[in-house]
């Protein structure tokens, strides 16, 4: 049996005593060498006798905040990765223990392993995944300045934009501006989940203001990793996008982040064929053959406390949607390679 975690020491942090044991058996088929402990006092007297090499800790303990072990290595100098996993729905908790130098946060319930094992090789293997990390540290370690410089948020989400032509998860991706502005005007992005599947979403920034851009930035850095979460929570092989909307909906509001958000998620799962739109304020038009489809606005997120949103469901190894909306129209082309 494959052992991809062969003699990689872990130390856990958690309370919850079978959650723990869930973790620990998982790591172990793995190859890990496992340490655990249920409080954050524990934890420091292993840290200071023997630093592991990988740090998996809850955000919240009955003794001491994980935020009091992120900062303990830190401020030795420690660089070794730090994996969080918690319950907090607060954006502020997720952004402060990013900026500490936590590599990951992961956010329970983790009702299947997959997420763990793929964030633990993340930390343990970054250069398996550095454009990833790279992408978070850069966004989340600046994000007070960002809020205070909207050009200089501006310039990154540029920087940030995908190619316009790529290949992933088996098929090839294309999109285009039909709407051309120096300013941003309908966000893009996309990435692979597995080798089966991928997401993207796209988002008007331009009825927020400054805070359009912002909500872009926030968005491009946890929208896999929500998605990965529904993913994983759900027995079924497709994932609920009107729940992964809900999400971010509530995201943006404890973000502080207020206006109107229009946007379009996708999902897109190769093997089924199954392509899933879902739309909260932007319209869309998918064709396929010679079929079009029309997807309507719904109403964009930040405007009630509830989400509201249109979808269709179609099965397809080609398809070409155009989405449109006040920030301009954006053409997106995938086919099966």
């Amino acid at each position: 049996m494959d052992k991809p975690l062969r003699g990689k020491r872990i130390l856990i942090v958690e309370e919850d005593a079978d959650f723990r044991c869930r973790m620990e058996n998982f790591l172990t088929e793995l190859g890990a060498v496992l340490r655990s402990a249920a409080d954050g006092t524990t934890a420091l007297r292993f840290l200071q006798y023997s630093l592991p090499d990988l740090l998996i800790c809850d955000l919240s303990h009955p003794d001491t905040d994980g935020s009091v072990l992120v900062e303990y290595l830190r401020s030795q100098g420690s660089k070794l990765p730090i994996l969080v996993i918690s319950a907090t729905q607060n954006m502020s908790d997720i952004a402060q223990m990013l900026r500490l130098g936590a590599q990951d946060v992961l956010l329970k319930p983790i009702n299947e392993m997959t997420r763990l094992r793929e964030a633990v090789f993340e930390c343990l293997f970054p250069s398996m995944f550095t454009s990833k990390i790279n992408e978070e540290e850069q966004l989340f370690q600046d994000w007070d300045a960002l809020a205070q410089d909207p050009q200089a948020a501006s310039r990154l989400l540029r920087e940030l934009q995908p190619a316009v032509r790529q290949k992933i998860a088996a098929c090839r991706v294309s999109y285009r501006q039909l709407t051309a502005a120096e300013q941003p005007g309908l966000v893009f992005d996309v990435a692979a989940l597995s080798e089966n599947d991928l997401a993207f979403y796209c988002l008007d920034v331009t009825r927020a203001g400054d805070n359009g851009v912002l909500a872009a930035l926030l968005l491009r850095a946890l929208f896999n990793g929500l998605l990965q979460e529904h993913l994983s929570g759900s027995s079924q092989r497709l994932p609920e996008l009107n729940s992964l909307l809900k999400q971010v909906n509530l995201l943006l509001r404890q973000a502080n982040l207020h206006g109107q958000f229009p946007l379009l998620v996708g999902y897109y799962h190769r093997p089924l064929k199954s392509l899933i739109l879902i739309s909260a304020g932007l319209n869309a038009r998918l064709t396929i053959d010679n079929h079009q489809y029309q997807l309507s606005n719904g109403v964009p997120l930040g405007t009630l406390g509830n989400a509201y949103f249109s979808q269709i469901n179609q099965h397809t190894d080609a398809w070409q949607c155009q989405v449109w909306g006040a920030g301009g129209r954006l053409e997106i082309r995938l086919s099966v390679i």
